[in-house]
């Protein structure tokens, strides 16, 4: 199954954060925090404007983003788990130095 997101919304793959540890306890997955980097999976084709025009996304696939805890809508794909967002709600590009 293949999603394509509309508008200004973008599919993106959370993040597994590492498994955390504080003073030897290994905390369990129900009281970890949500993760909030992902990769971009597929992206919509751009918002329209009043005036008609449409503004390209400025993520593409395969970015690393920074995204807000309670960001998006969470689906299952083919059962795996996946965000659909606007792209309003992604904070930040991640870059490799």
């Amino acid at each position: 199954m293949h999603v394509k997101p509309l508008a200004d919304r973008v599919v993106v793959k959370p993040l597994e954060l590492e498994e955390m540890k504080k003073g030897g306890i290994i905390i369990p997955d129900t009281a970890k925090e949500k993760p909030m980097e992902g990769e971009v999976i597929e992206i919509g084709t751009g918002r329209i404007t009043e005036d008609g025009k449409k503004m390209p996304i400025e993520v593409k696939k395969g970015d690393r983003i920074l995204y807000g805890k309670y960001s998006g809508t969470e689906v299952s794909i083919n059962g795996d788990e996946y965000l659909i967002m606007r792209e309003s709600d992604i904070f930040a590009i991640i870059q490799q130095s």
